[in-house]
C-alpha cells in the first residue's frame, strides 16, 4: 500500500527556508535533500515504456537511487540480500549491538566520519579481541556491520548492528564453531568493557583535545553491547537482514499528518515497552532531525569483516564452504522490466527516454490519451 504523505512532501512544502539557510545543512546535506525532493517527478526526467505486443504505454519519472531516499530501497535491498545469501555458512549466527553513549554525539555530528569509521573499528576489534582467545574460538572470525544513526523519535543514536557466525578459522586452516548448546557469543559485560577500552584509545589517538573535554563521561557508566539469542538457521539470518540493511531515519508510512508547518509521525517508545505513539515537530525541525542522519560523501555503512571479507569471498570462503558441505544458492537476476499491466502476457519495453524538459512533442498526444485511460481504469476499480 502506498503511503499518503512522504519525506518529500514535507521537503516540498518548506524548500525554501532550507535554501534561506533556517535549517543550519552543509551543502552535502542539502544536496542529498534536493535529490529525496525530486525523487520520481519530471524534475529528474524519466521514460516511456511500451508492451512488446498490445502497444499499452505508461510514464514513468526517474528515482533519485540515493541511499537516503525512502522510496528508494526496494530494489537495492533485495539486490544486497541476494548476494548475502551466497556467503552464509550453516552454522549459528549471532546478532551484536553496539551503540555509544549520548556525550558522543556532539562529536558525531561534528566528525561524523571520524566517530563512524572508530566505531566499526572498535567493534570489529572486540569481536577479533575474543575470537582469538583459545578459550572460545581461537581464531579469525567474520562480522557483517551494518550502521544505524538514529532512534524512533529522529534522535541521533549512532550504533553498530553486527551479523556474527559463531565460528573461525585457526592459523592451520581448521573451522572451528561454538558448541551447539551456546546462547551466547561471548559474555557481554566483558565485551562491553573491552569494547570501550578500544573505542576510547581510537578516540584519544584521532581527536585528543575532544578526548580530554568528556573523558570524565566516557568512564561515568558503564558502555552497552546488546547481544541476542542465534538465529535458528542461515535463513533466518537473511530474513533478519533484510528488515536492517537499507533502513533509513523514517520511513514514508509512519508520516500521519503535514498540515500548518508541523509534522506528525508516528514511534515505538521503548523505554514504554515498545509502545507505539505520536510525535509533532515543527517542518525545520523534522528537516534537521533527518538530516543529521545523511551519512558523509562515499562513507560505507554497510562493512564486512574477516572470513567475510571481500579478500576472503575471491576463493578462500567458497573452499570454506565446500569443506563443510554447503551447497551455494543459485542467483537469478531479476529482469529490470515487468510484465504489461494491461494484458499481463507481454513486457514492458522502454521506448522513450526525456529529461526535465519533458517528453518530446510527439509523444504527448499518446500520453494525453494514456492518462485518460488511466483515470478510467481507477474510476471502475
Amino acid at each position: 500500500m502506498q503511503p499518503r504523505i512522504e519525506v518529500a512532501d514535507v521537503l516540498d512544502q518548506c524548500w525554501d527556508r532550507v535554501e534561506q539557510a533556517k535549517v543550519k545543512l552543509n551543502t552535502w546535506q542539502i544536496r542529498t535533500l534536493r535529490a529525496l525532493k525530486d525523487c520520481r517527478t519530471s524534475a529528474l526526467g524519466g521514460h516511456i515504456d511500451s508492451c512488446t505486443s498490445c502497444g499499452h504505454i505508461q510514464l514513468s519519472y526517474n528515482s533519485c537511487r540515493n541511499r537516503h531516499c525512502p522510496k528508494c530501497q526496494g530494489h537495492k535491498k533485495e539486490e544486497w540480500i541476494q548476494a548475502r545469501q551466497s556467503d552464509l555458512l550453516p552454522v549459528k549466527y549471532f546478532h551484536v549491538v553496539f551503540t555509544l553513549p549520548e556525550c558522543i554525539n556532539v562529536l558525531a555530528m561534528q566528525y561524523p566520519k571520524i566517530i563512524y569509521s572508530i566505531l566499526f573499528k572498535a567493534a570489529w576489534e572486540t569481536i577479533v579481541e575474543f575470537g582469538k582467545d583459545p578459550k572460545w574460538l581461537g581464531g579469525k572470525m567474520g562480522m557483517t556491520s551494518i550502521l544505524h544513526t538514529w532512534g524512533q523519535n529522529l534522535s541521533l543514536h549512532p550504533h553498530l548492528h553486527c551479523i556474527v557466525p559463531g565460528a573461525a578459522v585457526d592459523e592451520r586452516g581448521y573451522f572451528k564453531t561454538l558448541k551447539t548448546s551456546s546462547k551466547i557469543l561471548f559474555p557481554v559485560r566483558a565485551m562491553s568493557k573491552v569494547y570501550r577500552g578500544k573505542f576510547c584509545h581510537l578516540l584519544r589517538e584521532q581527536l585528543l583535545d575532544e578526548y580530554k573535554q568528556i573523558q570524565k563521561e566516557l568512564y561515568k557508566n558503564d558502555w552497552v553491547v546488546y547481544a541476542k539469542q542465534p538465529f535458528g538457521g542461515p535463513e533466518q539470518v537473511i530474513e533478519y537482514l533484510s528488515r536492517y540493511t537499507h533502513k533509513i531515519a523514517i520511513s514514508n508510512h509512519r508520516i500521519k499528518q503535514v498540515k500548518e508547518g508541523k509534522v506528525t509521525f508516528t514511534y515505538k517508545d521503548y523505554k514504554a515497552a515498545g509502545k507505539q505513539k505520536i510525535m509533532i515537530l515543527s517542518q525545520v525541525e523534522f528537516i534537521r532531525r533527518f538530516a543529521q542522519h545523511i551519512l558523509p560523501k562515499r562513507f560505507t555503512r554497510i562493512r564486512h569483516f574477516g572470513i567475510l571479507s571481500s579478500y576472503w569471498k575471491r576463493g578462500k570462503l567458497q573452499e570454506l564452504q565446500s569443506k563443510m558441505n554447503y551447497q551455494r544458492p543459485v542467483n537469478t537476476p531479476k529482469t529490470e522490466h515487468g510484465k504489461c499491466p494491461k494484458c499481463k502476457q507481454h513486457t514492458m519495453q522502454i521506448v522513450c527516454v526525456f529529461d526535465s524538459r519533458g517528453p518530446p512533442p510527439s509523444w504527448k498526444k499518446r500520453l494525453k490519451a494514456y492518462e485518460r485511460e488511466m483515470r478510467k481504469y481507477k474510476n471502475t476499480n
